[in-house]
């Protein structure tokens, strides 16, 4: 089956971010894509708490929801819409929620942000993702024709734990929409996606944000989709553009056949 990854370098306007995802999404589908998997902060990158709080949405309701939902009913694909920001349940803080839409455009699964990206990085470069967002609590894997789909976001690569609990619950298949930073994904980058494959024997789709982006914040890029062997498939550096590779769930139990790792675990007291 072919997969796409999608990589994006968005802006602070809505409008102007869901009409460009919607040309790269009919890319990939032209392509034979039958699940696509949007950057993090997909829709917008802020500039500030105004320009956030403006493009938060109640869940359920309201236009990125229904952009992602239509063009996934449009192509007939399964659709990973990176990020949207979604208000908690007493409204006070948002979540960052990656949300999943089957081929008629149903939400099929959300996955809110576990692990928020507070931190300050070598050169004065700081984030406190914590003072706008509340972290999730709930692992999810979600039932697809492409198998068991776990999901996961951005700072969540850095947490071997999270992929290994989607691992024992079934998943196959990982996808974690990214915004990496220029700093950090130079660094770490590769490594931990290509690490999260290997140690699970699975398949990782890892679109990410790759450029300048009108905020004044750079990103990393690099979009690839990693195989079970821990094999680049394909890669992006920098710049929108679709990322295509083969999801061979044959060559997948090949693998877990002749290195069974994930039967060979054991935990001393």
């Amino acid at each position: 089956m072919r997969v796409a990854a999608l990589q994006m370098v968005s802006g602070t306007e809505v409008a102007a971010n869901l009409e460009r995802a919607a040309q790269l999404i009919a890319e990939a589908a032209r392509a034979g894509a039958q699940l696509v998997a949007l950057p993090e902060n997909f829709a917008i990158m802020p500039r500030g708490d105004a320009d956030r709080t403006a493009a938060t949405e109640t869940p359920g309701r309201g236009p990125v929801q229904s952009f992602l939902a239509a063009q996934a009913n449009q192509h007939g694909l399964w659709l990973v819409g990176g990020t949207v920001p979604l208000w908690n349940a007493d409204g006070t803080k948002a979540r960052s929620a990656c949300l999943l839409f089957d081929p008629a455009g149903a939400l099929a699964a959300r996955y809110d942000k576990m692990h928020l990206f507070d931190v300050k990085l070598p050169g004065g470069e700081a984030y406190e993702e914590s003072r706008n967002f509340e972290a999730g609590t709930d692992v999810v894997v979600a039932d697809t024709s492409l198998g068991p789909i776990g999901l996961a976001i951005c700072y969540d690569l850095r947490f071997p734990e999270l992929f290994r609990r989607m691992s024992e619950r079934g998943a196959r298949l990982f996808i974690v929409p990214s915004a990496f930073t220029a700093q950090t994904g130079r660094a770490h980058w590769e490594i931990l996606v290509r690490a999260r494959a290997v140690e699970n024997t699975a398949f990782v789709i890892a679109p990410d944000q790759g450029g300048q982006h009108d905020n004044g914040r750079a990103t990393h890029g690099d979009t690839m989709v990693v195989d079970s062997w821990g094999e680049v498939q394909a890669r992006r550096a920098q710049g929108a553009g679709v990322v295509l590779a083969d999801f061979d769930a044959a060559h997948l139990d090949n693998v877990r056949a002749a290195l069974p790792s994930l039967t060979h675990r054991k935990l001393s007291a």
